[in-house]
C-alpha cells in the first residue's frame, strides 16, 4: 500500500505563499488519485483540490474563498503531489493532510480515500 509524507508548513504571515508537498512510497502510486483535505480546530475536515489519475481535477465547493488561491499538482516521476498556496489568510489556519484512493478520480469526502499523511501545520498571523 501507498505511505505519504507531508511537507512544507510552517508560520507565515497573512498574503504569503507556500508550496506544500507530499511525497509518496508506493510502485502504483500513478494510478491513485490524490487530494489535499484541511482541519482547523473544532472544524470538519474539508476538501481543499484534488487529482485524478489522468489530470482531471476536483474543486473545493465547501469555502468559496479558497477559490483561486490553492492550486494541486502532481509529478509522477518524483512520486509527489503538491499544493501551492497564495495570498493566506488567518483563516486558513488548519492542519493539510494528503490522501490517496485507488480511484481514478479524486472524491469529495474524507470516508472514501484509503490513505492518508500525518498532516503539516500552517498557521497564517495577522
Amino acid at each position: 500500500q501507498v505511505q505519504l509524507l507531508e511537507s512544507g508548513g510552517g508560520l507565515v504571515q497573512a498574503g504569503d505563499s507556500l508550496r506544500l508537498s507530499c511525497v509518496a512510497s508506493g510502485r502504483a502510486f500513478s494510478t491513485y488519485a490524490v487530494a489535499w483535505f484541511r482541519q482547523a480546530p473544532g472544524k470538519e475536515r474539508i476538501l481543499v483540490a484534488g487529482i485524478g489519475q489522468y489530470g482531471v481535477r476536483t474543486v473545493s465547493m465547501d469555502d468559496e474563498s479558497l477559490k483561486g488561491r490553492f492550486t494541486i499538482s502532481k509529478d509522477n516521476a518524483k512520486n509527489t503531489v503538491y499544493l501551492q498556496v497564495n495570498s493566506l489568510k488567518p483563516e486558513d489556519t488548519a492542519v493539510y493532510y494528503c490522501a490517496a484512493t485507488q480511484r481514478s478520480v479524486a472524491p469529495r469526502l474524507p470516508g472514501q480515500y484509503e490513505v492518508w499523511g500525518q498532516g503539516t501545520q500552517v498557521t497564517v498571523s495577522s
